[in-house]
Parts: C-alpha cells; structure tokens; sequence
C-alpha cells in the first residue's frame, strides 16, 4: 500500500516535471521509468555479487570494469552540472547493451532518450527515485500503479487506463490458473496482466510459504515463495505466461516495467498492430495453440483500410471498425476452449449493420457466449462517458443461456471526480456470476438473470440489457375520488378567502 508520505513524493516530483516544461503524463511516466530501470539494474547487481561471494558461482555481470560509473550509486552522486551528460550519454546507451531486466524491456529501452533538459530536475528526480522502496515487492507494485493513475486523458487511437476494480472483477470472473498462458491485444500499461499476476499470488500463495529474505549488505528485502502452489510454475510465470501487444512504443515500455515490478521478469510484450496483416500467423512458442485467456480493453475509436486488416479476421466479420475486429481477433487468439473477458462498447451489443449482427452471431451460434455484464457510463470517466459492456465467451462450444447483469454503480461517483461512494455493485455481481443458475436466475426485474440463447436469436441477436431487462412494477395506490375532489374544494376555498382578504386590503 502506498503510505500518504510516498503520494506526496510521487506528487511532488511530478510537479518538478510540469515546472520543467514536461507536461504530458505519458512522458514524465516514461521518464520516471528509465531511471526506475537504471535503478533496478544496479539493486540486482549488487544482490548478484553478494550471492556470488556466498555461492562462490559467476554471474552474468550488467555492468563492465569500466563501466561502473553508471551504476545508480555512482551516478546519484553525481554533481549537477555533469549529471546530465552523464546519463544522458553513457547511461541511456548502456540500456542497449543489457538485457538485465529481460531481453523484451532491453529491447524497448533501446530507443530510450533522455528530456530532462534541466539539471536540478534531474537531480530531484534521481534523489526521489532512490528514496522509492523498489526493493519491497508489494511497495513498488502499488506506487508504478499510483503513477499511472494519473494518466487522465485517452490517447489518440481510444486507449485509455483501464479502472482496476473493473479489471479485478473481469480476472476474478475468469479465474486464471497458474499453467495458463494470457494475452491481450492491446495492453497498453499492462494493467490486466498485472492484476492476473496479483490474483494468482493472493489465490495460490498460503501466508505460511512467505518468507522475506534480507540481504545482509544492502538492507534490500526480497519476498521468497517456498513450497507454495505457484513454485513449481515459476519459470513459466517469469517468461512464458503473460503476452502483451500494442502498437505505442511508450505505453509497451511502461507495460514491461509495470510487469518487472510485479515480479513478472521477462514478459512477452511486443510492438504489434494486432488488427494488421502483418500479425504473425503463428503466436510465441509457448502460445502456438492459442491463449487459455484472453483479457482486453480494446481502443472504441477509429477504422481501418479493409487492406491493412488481417484477411482471416475479415472472413470472420467484414468491417473496418476496430471494436468488431478486435473482438474477432481474440476469437482468433484463443485455443479452443479458450476464455475471454473484453470491455466493448455498447454499440457492438445491439448495433444494427450487418457486421455488428454477423459477430453476435459469431459468438451465439459458433461458441459460447456466457456473459454480458452492462456498465454504467461513467466507468471510464474522466476519459470518456460512453456506455461499455463486458463480454465473457468461450471459443467454440455451445450457447444455451447467456447471464445478463446490470451494473448500475461501481463504488465510484460517476462524475468526472470518481470520488469513492457507498454504491457498489461489483461484488454482488461477482457472487451472482459464481453461484449462477439458469434454471434459479429467471427472474429479470432483478439484476442478475439468464436469457435463453432461442430468445437472443428471435429478437435478431441483440445483447443489450435493456432488450431482456423487466423493470419490477409497482402498482401506485391512490385515494378514492371523492376524497380528492374534497381536497381540491378544500384548496380552492382557501384561495378564494386569500383573494377576498387581499380585496379588502386594497379597498
């Protein structure tokens, strides 16, 4: 949990950013990440050769005999008017030589550059970061996390920051498993592989297989996993589980450092228009049957040339709208049997054109559609207003119900403020979804109920809510008529003694 001291670091450092002529948030986040990096390159150097004096065992060194001037703990002390040369020059190019931090984030680093033009900024910003506990697992995780709340503007193309509550009730829906291999098509700050990272060690981690190790030299503490459900898959999680693409060189670099810091150290992520025809036919090694899951909050916005679009998509749904597309690709992307949870907007539920019917029939009538969660249209504010949905299919299968609910607060006002309020209907909608029963949940004045696939083809596959939903009636009591006829005598004699009195005033 980040304490209200680091807030105010953190908050304090980024308005050093702004007065320094670094206003987007995207930038000053990028800026934060290549030092935190630069950081982190040195914290593992230093634990590798106090491991390597106890063990007597080499290590793969990240930094040469004449290259120790570029350690962080050199370089933190350097003096202001050599600072910025330094890393700028030597620093920021060393990232190229590396791949300390797994050979994807070395790859992404090689087109790091410093902005910091200001030698005080720089300064400050280096003093900040080593003040940062990037040695506490749970710590630094959390503060990465509070850095991207930030972000408050969707990018040009409709990414934005996905909320994490909603992203946790979409992992905690799919329930991932610690063999699985997870992919999202279009990443953007890693959020959703992240939070599998959390739920997988709060589910499959018992509080007695903790352990924290102390490094006797540095003070460097490090959470050690012993005999717990998740040892036996750690080679798998560091390298082979998580699978990000994204087509913004800079959100891919924030990704990968988000993933280091969650304790995934060589994350699969790279630069990849998923949509174009230039996406690979067969995924990774370790996918090349298809994705177990599939998370994602695809971009709403834009549309593509039908020539820069990967030609099996558009055989699944001739479009150019990325919010159909994207939703036929993770069909595409997953392995038969395969899950997904995808954030859409409202028009791909209940649009009328022939490419927004032929995907729901896509997923009715050729796999198993088995959710669709309705989102009030605040969620995503202060970037958008507009109206989401969640849909949770299944690749291949059969649909024979399909669970609706009707999400109408999140425990957040649904104003540009997103302050914290008592409404929340996120975890009933998870418990409803865990104990769902087609045959028990029929009743649709409720907010949780089961639609009959038959009924979603009669009514020409529409999925929006609003199409099943009863709302519950109240029959309204009223008095008799004479009683009311009384009242209104009653009123009118008053306004004629109020009329006659003022008469007499005036008179």
């Amino acid at each position: 949990m980040v304490t209200g001291d680091l807030k105010r670091r953190v908050d304090a450092l980024w308005t050093e950013f702004w007065q320094g002529g670094i206003t987007n948030p995207l930038t000053v986040i990028e800026q934060i990440t290549f030092l935190t990096y630069a950081r982190l390159l040195d914290i593992n150097e230093t634990r590798d050769e106090n491991r390597a004096k106890r063990t007597g065992k080499p290590f793969q060194r990240r930094f040469k005999d004449d290259e120790q001037h570029l350690r962080w703990q050199n370089v933190r002390h350097t003096p202001a008017e050599r600072i910025i040369p330094l890393v700028r020059d030597e620093v920021f190019p060393h990232f190229k030589s590396t791949v300390a931090g797994g050979a994807t984030f070395a790859e992404f680093m090689k087109d790091a550059q410093l902005m910091i033009q200001k030698p005080s900024l720089l300064v400050k910003a280096v003093n900040m970061i080593h003040e940062l506990p990037l040695t506490e697992g749970d710590t630094k995780g959390d503060l990465y996390e509070y850095l991207l709340s930030k972000l408050t503007t969707a990018g040009i193309n409709g990414q934005f920051r996905t909320p994490r509550h909603i992203i946790r009730l979409m992992v905690e829906m799919l329930e991932p498993k610690p063999t699985d291999t997870i992919g999202d098509p279009a990443c953007g700050t890693g959020g959703f592989l992240v939070s599998v990272m959390q739920y997988l060690l709060e589910t499959y981690t018992s509080p007695e297989a903790v352990i924290t190790e102390t490094d006797e030299e540095t003070g460097a503490t490090e959470k050690i996993y012993t005999g717990d459900l998740l040892e036996e898959h750690r080679e798998h999680i560091r390298s082979r589980m998580f699978h990000g693409y994204d087509f913004d060189a800079t959100m891919l670099r924030i990704a990968a450092m988000n993933l280091m810091l969650h304790g995934v150290d060589d994350p699969d992520i790279h630069y990849q228009d998923t949509l174009s025809a230039s996406f690979p036919e067969r995924f990774p090694q370790t996918a090349k049957e298809g994705f177990d899951i599939v998370l994602a909050n695809p971009p709403f916005k834009g549309s593509l040339d039908f020539e820069d679009v990967h030609a099996g998509l558009l055989r699944q749904v001739k479009t150019k709208k990325t919010e159909l597309l994207f939703v036929a690709l993770i069909l595409r992307m997953l392995k038969t049997g395969g899950r997904s949870a995808t954030i859409v907007p409202d028009g791909v539920l209940f649009g009328s054109s022939s490419a927004h019917k032929q995907l729901r029939e896509l997923l009715v009538d050729h796999n198993q559609l088995e959710a669709v969660i309705s989102l009030p249209s605040g969620v995503f504010k202060p970037y958008a207003g507009v109206s989401t949905g969640i849909l949770v299919f299944t690749k291949g299968g059969r649909t024979d119900n399909v669970f609706f609910y009707d999400v109408q607060a999140d425990g957040l006002s649904l104003d540009d403020k997103r302050q914290p309020v008592d409404e929340n209907d996120l975890p009933d909608c998870l418990a409803r979804w865990r104990a769902r029963d087609p045959k028990k949940d029929t009743d649709r004045t409720q907010k949780a109920f089961f639609v009959p696939a038959s009924e979603i083809r009669e009514a020409g596959y529409d999925l929006s809510l609003g199409r099943y939903h009863r709302k519950p009636y109240e029959e309204e009591k009223y008095d008799p008529p004479q009683v009311i006829l009384g009242r209104m005598k009653t009123i009118n004699d008053e306004i004629s003694a109020d009329l006659a009195e003022l008469e007499d005033m005036l008179g």
